[in-house]
């Protein structure tokens, strides 16, 4: 199980200052990944677009504020960090030509010394496909599908040849390859059909957002569309196994003083006990690695954040014990009857016997 944090791309986090604190912090506090989110420009109206992670389908936060470039930011974190892996969350794969993209990845990779992810997705703003003269948005996921393939060939073949229906190429040499032998591992976003598809058949991983409506991917959800994964995956002549299966969701470690808020608890929001809870639900449905999201625009308050979880909860989580409390959480309801059976069971041993009279001697 690995945890990560995505930065701000947008907004009064989204100062170079800022974000790479964040990164830095995140590094030195052993995060396994740092994310950076993709938009090039933002229509002043987005009447004809709907965006899939608010209740009311408009961005939040408006569209009248700088928006750090991804590819420029990855650039940087490859030489001011060490450790961290770093990736797009995501990348929209038809804004830009997959050659220059796919030599620029391999660029980022080698800086970093191979420690990139692509997260990989579709598109969702018509009014940025137009101002950006992409491919038409009503192909955005054809044109995923072959521009990732495209990118496959520039980083394992040389030279490159290839011939598709958006992208052909022939007798050219794409250098330098990535660090990583067999290319950067794509990452694949989204949580619909198609994009839970693409990830079983052409990704080497699943990175949902979750939790922000109409998109919320509760933990059923999510162990479903991991199940259809599997399946696909299989049936596309591939390991199921070889599927990194990522959530992406705000997260906030409370201090057990702090009021609780009114309503319902959010997910990955409370005690450090809670949230430790809700990662297990999560571990139990398939998933493997976490990105985190801040849940303020106040950077001391996000660095203890990531401290705090650090510290308080991530230690419960780590190897053995976290596979020990994921079957814990499989086992749900089980684990009530098995407890039913066994104190029966002791109760008779104790009858029979005198060398435990432990079990007889009533707690206080």
């Amino acid at each position: 199980m690995e945890f990560g944090i995505s930065l701000p791309g947008r907004g009064p986090l989204a100062k170079p200052d800022q974000v790479l604190t964040m990164a830095a912090r995140a590094d030195a506090l052993g995060y396994a990944s740092i994310f950076v989110t993709d938009h090039v420009v933002l229509p002043t109206s987005m009447a004809r677009s709907v965006y899939p992670y608010s209740a009311t389908g408009q961005l939040p936060g408006g569209a009248n504020q700088d928006y750090l470039d991804p590819l420029a930011m990855l650039g940087t974190l490859a030489r001011t960090t060490r450790r961290a892996r770093l990736g797009t969350s995501v990348l929209v794969i038809p804004y830009r030509h997959p050659l220059v993209t796919a030599k620029i990845l391999a660029t980022i990779d080698q800086l970093s010394g191979g420690r990139l992810i692509l997260g990989a997705g579709v598109g969702w703003l018509r009014e940025e496909f137009e101002a950006l003269g992409a491919p038409p948005f009503e192909e955005r996921g054809a044109v995923t599908d072959e521009y990732l393939r495209f990118m496959r060939a520039t980083w394992t073949t040389d030279p490159v040849k290839f011939s598709g229906r958006y992208v052909s190429v022939q007798n050219v040499h794409a250098l330098p390859k990535p660090a990583q032998p067999g290319g950067i591992p794509v990452w694949i976003g989204g949580h619909t059909d198609a994009a839970v598809r693409r990830a079983a058949t052409l990704g080497d991983g699943w990175h949902p957002i979750a939790l922000r409506p109409p998109g919320l991917l509760f933990p059923d959800a999510y162990a479903a569309r991991a199940q259809q994964i599997r399946a696909w995956a299989k049936e596309a002549g591939r390991d199921p196994g070889s599927v990194t299966l990522s959530v992406r969701v705000p997260m906030e470690v409370r201090s057990k003083r702090a009021a609780p808020p009114a309503g319902d608890r959010p997910l990955f929001q409370g005690t450090a006990e809670q949230v430790s809870t809700d990662i297990r639900a999560y571990a139990a449905a398939g998933a493997t690695h976490f990105v985190f999201d801040p849940t303020t625009q106040d950077l001391r308050a996000v660095l203890e954040n990531l401290q705090r979880f650090a510290h308080d909860v991530r230690p419960g989580l780590d190897g053995a014990g976290a596979r020990r409390a994921a079957t814990a959480v499989r086992r749900g309801s089980a684990r009530s009857h098995t407890a039913k059976k066994s104190s029966r069971a002791t109760r008779k041993r104790s009858g029979r016997s005198r060398r435990k009279p432990a079990a007889r001697r009533p707690r206080r």
